[in-house]
């Protein structure tokens, strides 16, 4: 017998996706329920149990209208050229996506709380014994291998769990990795921790939410040795 209601589990596995459209702007998250949610996502396994993250919470008008400034300079045009080709070539499902991601850029600043989880690098390294041989433009590496994002993409998609099973909705966006620096600087965050996502978190509009379209289980699984051409 499990000790787990497995048909609330796997709806929470099924249904935590990315809420754009429809996370509400209007209504206050507490802190204390980013908190929680957080607390919970630092269960997750990570190297060493060494739990080199770091957690940057945004939500303060003003400085979420800044991270929202950074966020639209680099998403924006890369994603309207997106938008364009996909129309384009007829891919109307592509192109309802790419609309969904404009309109969360367009209203980043009004989201109630702006996540930021990093990474402690140089803790890492330092953890290991490995030298900083190719120093990053900072005078520290930031430069992120497997092991580190395996050491805290766990805790992140675990903290999105959480948000859901409260009735919050997030999105693990990534494009303000392309100009990490900027984003440093309007957050004060050492520029060698290395910014895993950006994950913009409110409650959402209804939770009629239904799992995405899915590849059947056995066109993705490999048992014991690929044997594709």
């Amino acid at each position: 017998m499990t000790a787990f209601d497995l048909e609330s589990i796997d709806r929470l596995l099924t249904t935590t996706k990315a809420v754009r459209k429809r996370l509400d702007f209007a209504r206050p998250v507490p802190r204390a329920l980013v908190a929680e949610c957080i607390r919970l996502g630092c269960y997750a396994p990570n190297a060493s149990n060494a739990q080199e993250w770091h957690w940057v919470v945004v939500d303060e008008p003003a400085q979420r209208k800044r991270v929202a400034e950074v966020y639209r300079g680099i998403l924006v045009p890369r994603v309207s050229q997106m938008l364009e080709a996909k129309l384009a070539v007829g891919d109307e499902a592509g192109a309802k996506i790419s609309r969904s991601i404009l309109y969360l850029a367009d209203h980043m600043h009004e989201v109630p709380v702006l996540v930021i989880p990093c990474y402690d690098v140089p803790a890492a390294l330092r953890r290991y014994g490995t030298l900083i041989a190719d120093p990053g433009p900072y005078g520290l590496s930031t430069k992120m291998d497997s092991g580190m994002f395996a050491s805290i993409l766990p805790a992140v998609w675990g903290f999105q769990l959480a948000l859901r099973s409260r009735g919050l909705g997030s999105a693990l966006t990534t494009a303000h990795q392309l100009d990490q620096p900027a984003m440093a600087e309007v957050l004060g965050i050492p520029k060698d921790w290395f910014q895993t996502a950006l994950i913009p978190v409110g409650w959402t509009k209804g939770d009629d939410f239904k799992p995405s379209p899915r590849k059947p289980v056995d066109d993705v699984i490999v048992w014991n040795r690929y044997a594709g051409n």
